[in-house]
């Protein structure tokens, strides 16, 4: 496995919708572990293939246990994921490995089933919610090539690509 490099706002790579993948063979199964790997690294619960310059509908999940008695939802990977049903609304603070400090609020669904295929090639399924079901819903956003501050209205949205500008600068002046 090998760590990937994240692309960083406003890379458009990030704002392209990704395009299905066709074949689940070896070559799909080693990007995703790369992936995997990527996002470990950052420390982040959720990376799309996007995000590390791969426009393929591409992802990886672990949200990590919220509560004693829940497990968190353990390494997923996800090809060509598709939300089929969406339920409730919540309002939740989101970060973003494309986004390094950025933290916004965002409203997403409370509940989502999310449609997907393994790495064996399988159908699979998923139904989700709370931190898992908010995570499926940003990283899916990415391979769709929406950016969680697209979910913005147009003043909030400006005022976060400043802060996060603000943020690059400081970093850049290490």
């Amino acid at each position: 496995m090998s760590l990937l490099n994240i692309r960083i706002y406003p890379d458009s790579v990030l704002t392209t919708p990704a395009e299905p993948v066709d074949v689940v063979d070896d070559g799909i199964r080693k990007t995703l572990e790369d992936i995997a790997e990527t996002m470990y690294a950052g420390s982040g619960i959720g990376l799309a293939a996007p995000q590390v310059g791969i426009s393929l509908r591409l992802m990886t999940v672990d949200v990590p246990s919220g509560e004693d008695d829940d497990e968190g939802s353990g390494l997923l990977y996800m090809i060509n994921p598709r939300i089929v049903e969406k339920a409730g609304s919540v309002v939740f603070s989101e970060g973003c490995l494309s986004f390094p400090g950025l933290e916004i609020d965002v409203a997403r669904s409370a509940g989502v089933k999310v449609e997907y295929t393994d790495m064996e090639g399988l159908p699979a399924f998923i139904e989700a919610d709370g931190l898992l079901a908010i995570c499926l819903q940003h990283e899916i956003d990415h391979l769709d090539g929406i950016v969680f501050v697209d979910r913005l209205g147009t003043v909030r949205r400006k005022l976060a690509l400043r802060e996060f500008n603000k943020l690059k600068q400081r970093a850049a002046e290490g």
